[in-house]
């Protein structure tokens, strides 16, 4: 897939906002921690995306009313739906120096078209060894959900099914898309949001 940023201005993917608020002494603190246990930059990163896909629980997964955003509340509660767990990916990343933005996919709510279609949000990272962007998906994996670090390929939680009319979003935000802010800052229980207060498109 062709990604190609909102900004061509590398400083803006490492800016901090409400939402990726990595000055918070919680982030920095887990971001030393993982960094401090890796051998090069690119194993931080990786680090960095198992925590938040593994450490991290998916709201829905867990069927939890809660609902967090900044990425130090996410941190705190640990948990999120896919939109907090990528606040709290990026600000982690952004904490020790490294570029990271956000990217979407409009995929079906359940398994068909008829339950409807829903916003997902996932991460990219710029690896400067490299110099390319890839994305990542820290939602969580479970049966039927396997997302990987990968620098070969793409292992991404859910797969475009074109013909289910899913998109991927080729843009690489700066800013979490505020689409998902409101859908995160304009409801109070999560459970009830998820199936009926998620953005359907951007």
């Amino acid at each position: 897939m062709n990604l190609h940023g909102e900004s061509d201005v590398r400083e803006d993917y490492l800016a901090e906002s409400e939402e990726v608020d990595f000055h918070h002494p919680s982030i920095g603190e887990q971001a030393a921690k993982l960094y401090a246990a890796s051998s090069h930059e690119t194993d931080f990163i990786q680090k960095a995306y198992e925590f938040v896909r593994d450490e991290i629980s998916h709201s829905w997964d867990i069927q939890s009313a809660r609902i967090t955003c900044q990425a130090s509340e996410v941190l705190h509660f640990r948990e999120g739906i896919c939109y907090a767990k990528s606040n709290l990916l990026c600000a982690l990343l952004r904490s020790e120096g490294i570029p990271a933005g956000f990217c979407y996919q409009r995929l079906t709510l359940g398994d068909t078209p008829d339950t409807g279609y829903c916003i997902h949000a996932l991460n990219a990272v710029f690896l400067q060894p490299s110099g390319q962007w890839i994305r990542l998906d820290a939602r969580g994996n479970k049966p039927g959900i396997q997302a990987e670090f990968s620098l070969t390929g793409e292992k991404l939680a859910f797969p475009i099914r074109k013909a289910y009319n899913e998109t991927d979003y080729p843009v690489i935000y700066a800013q979490p898309h505020p689409k998902t802010i409101q859908a995160l800052r304009g409801n109070t229980d999560c459970r009830s949001m998820y199936l009926q207060g998620l953005p359907t498109e951007l």
